[in-house]
């Protein structure tokens, strides 16, 4: 049986509060501060269950996911009579048991080694996660960004950036501000416009006309006049990437590893497009391939100007009636719960948390006339693939890690872009929908971390999944059942890993191949 070791670093005082490039010539400079910014930071403990909301959505939440989820496992036993042999080039998980013993089949119908990851910080093991704090940011007069941030006694690290979707913020990332803050310093930033971004101040003037609807005061950005500061506000691609920008620049004041899922993905890749030189790296998680309806007016300003409005404030009358009818359906605690269960595959996760958290947003007064804004801005001035050209021509790696169960962003586009971006490492999780990092955090920290090791190693150390006598491996296809352990029970995750020769046609021809080869067996 062979082992391979991994060393999770401890908290070293647990009397703390649990809260809840490849290219050698790019250099990893100090960035100097463009100027003074003002930085508000509070430590903050997440609340099991609902946050402060009525015992109704409380009852609600228990009864959102009673589908059948994953079969719990038997707790893992008998480790501590195995024989280490330590492997060279990797570093974090041990695999168990020999090919005979596996049982389970790959899709071209090989057996599939089995890896046991960590899980994740056990509070029960005397282990606790990192401190999350929570900050804010003021970006510009009334443009304040709310951020978290773990890991910050960890100076000799690579610092990681998580660009949340569309509609949750830095709170669905805090599986891994507790886990991977333990080694590196990990911030996760909500965009303008959404989460705990949102203004805090009405950027129109209040409404003067007649009749309106019980509540209607209380919201924001549904007035006559755009306030000064709020002039040629739209919460686009645009905004969103040179927030992230000066983020970078200004807070965490070097280049990072940047992380993103669905919208935030896509973010991560405009930016690194526009300013390589802040980037040691960028994770796409599910990223969405395209965001807007309207053309950018820089990239097309003739086609542009054919639409009078484009996410600015103050919302002409119409889109006001419209977004009041949408807002009321989307925002209802049902259609939140809906959502949720498309996205994720197995509804045996507890996403009570993700669900008070976007309940809380949406009873934000500046949520609706935010939604609208984000819903007629611009397209980007590049496109997710001319973004993603950029990257490769600056030699920005890239790594690709992507739920197969995802009903929006399906397998088929994560392939595409790893058509596009070859020598890229693709990590397909199965089972797991849209938001793989919530969903499955042990598997995406666990091949975060072998992936930035990889290239701080500068590939001395190999990539995950891989090791020194499977390195033709990285040309080819691989799977790999990852085990962990979660709340005592053991599960059951696999990740094909899709090397630089991988072409469609190869993994069409190897489904048909396994299926008619188990059909030939079957028959007499």
């Amino acid at each position: 049986m062979e082992v391979i070791s991994y060393n999770s670093p401890r908290c070293c005082n647990l009397n703390r509060r649990l809260v809840v490039k490849k290219s050698s010539s790019r250099q990893q400079v100090k960035i100097p501060l463009c100027r003074k910014h003002r930085i508000l930071c509070t430590r903050v403990q997440f609340r099991s269950g609902s946050l402060g909301l009525p015992n109704k959505h409380h009852l609600f939440l228990k009864n959102v996911y009673h589908g059948k989820g994953s079969r719990p496992f038997k707790a893992l036993e008998g480790f501590n009579n195995v024989d280490p042999k330590v492997l060279s080039g990797n570093y974090n998980g041990y695999v168990i048991g020999s090919e005979d013993e596996m049982g389970r089949m790959s899709e071209t119908g090989q057996s599939v080694t089995k890896v046991l990851i960590p899980g994740l910080p056990d509070e029960s093991n005397g282990e606790c996660g990192a401190r999350i704090s929570s900050c804010f940011w003021q970006w510009k007069p009334k443009f304040n960004v709310h951020y978290e941030k773990s890991g910050a006694e960890n100076v000799n690290s690579p610092p990681l950036l998580f660009l949340p979707g569309f509609g949750v913020g830095s709170f669905h990332y805090e599986n891994q501000l507790k886990d991977l803050g333990r080694e590196y310093r990990v911030w996760a930033i909500d965009f303008l416009g959404q989460g705990m971004s949102l203004p805090f101040e009405d950027p129109t003037s209040p409404s003067r006309e007649e009749g309106i609807t019980e509540g209607k005061d209380f919201l924001l950005g549904f007035g006559d006049k755009t306030e000064p500061w709020a002039n040629g506000l739209v919460y686009s691609m645009d905004l969103w990437r040179d927030q992230v920008c000066h983020f970078v620049e200004e807070v965490i004041g070097e280049p990072v590893y940047i992380v993103g899922n669905s919208l935030g993905g896509f973010v991560a890749l405009y930016f690194a497009a526009c300013n390589p030189q802040l980037v040691k790296g960028v994770t796409l998680l599910n990223a969405t391939p395209f965001w807007g309806f309207f053309p950018n007016p820089i990239k097309s300003p003739r086609l542009a100007r054919i639409f009078s409005w484009s996410g600015t404030f103050p919302l002409p009358e119409n889109v006001r009636k419209l977004t009041e009818f949408v807002w009321q359906k989307i925002s209802d605690p049902e259609s939140i719960a809906d959502v949720l269960r498309q996205v994720y595959a197995d509804h045996s996760v507890n996403v009570d948390k993700v669900f008070s958290h976007i309940l809380e947003t949406t009873q934000h007064p500046a949520a609706a006339a935010s939604f609208a804004s984000i819903m007629f801005a611009p397209q980007g001035e590049l496109s997710f693939r001319e973004a993603l050209s950029r990257c490769h021509m600056n030699n920005v790696p890239i790594c690709l890690m992507y739920g197969k169960e995802d009903p929006w962003v399906k397998p088929v586009w994560g392939r595409q872009v790893k058509k596009q971006v070859p020598e890229a490492p693709y990590y397909e999780i199965s089972p797991a929908g849209h938001c793989p990092h919530d969903e499955v955090p042990e598997v995406v920290n666990y091949l975060l971390r072998g992936w930035i090791k990889n290239l701080e190693s500068e590939g001395a150390v190999g990539l995950p999944l891989l090791d020194d006598m499977e390195m033709e491996s990285i040309q080819n296809n691989i799977t790999r059942d990852l085990e962990f352990v979660k709340e005592g029970s053991k599960k059951s995750v696999m990740v094909r890993f899709l090397g630089s020769k991988f072409s469609l046609w190869n993994l069409i021809k190897s489904s048909l191949k396994s299926r008619f080869g188990k059909l030939e067996t079957k028959s007499p």
